[in-house]
């Protein structure tokens, strides 16, 4: 992969993470800025469902942050782009699409069929 192609997804992995954090930055505040005097138990039994709605969602978010840091990473190294199955190079396409993938499409079909055929 070319360098001024590394730094453009160095650039697109470094935005997405600043805006996730940001979002956990944001929901840690509104979380701790709620009221939780709620007589009504509908109202309360609303705004824990809410809570545990946004909950879900940030795990998921923490788990992307994760993938990101590691593709950041990999840039470093001079890895990012490389499949971790058969080391080939992952199409750019591929990867505007999923910037923190690892592996490559061939090699992800495989993988989703295996599962497919396994029930998972």
């Amino acid at each position: 992969m070319e360098h001024a192609q590394q730094e453009y997804f160095r650039r697109l992995l470094q935005e997405k993470l600043k805006d996730l954090l940001g979002e956990a930055d944001k929901t840690l505040e509104e979380m701790t800025d709620m009221d939780d005097h709620f007589p009504d138990p509908t109202d309360r039994a609303s705004v824990e469902s809410d809570r545990s709605f946004e909950l879900r969602i940030r795990d998921r978010e923490r788990k992307l942050i994760k993938k990101i840091k590691t593709a950041l990473e990999k840039i470093d190294r001079g890895t990012y782009g490389i499949c971790e199955n058969c080391g080939k190079e992952i199409g750019i396409e591929r990867l505007k699409a999923r910037p923190v993938t690892t592996l490559c499409i061939e090699c992800k079909s495989r993988q989703e069929q295996e599962e497919k055929a396994r029930g998972i």
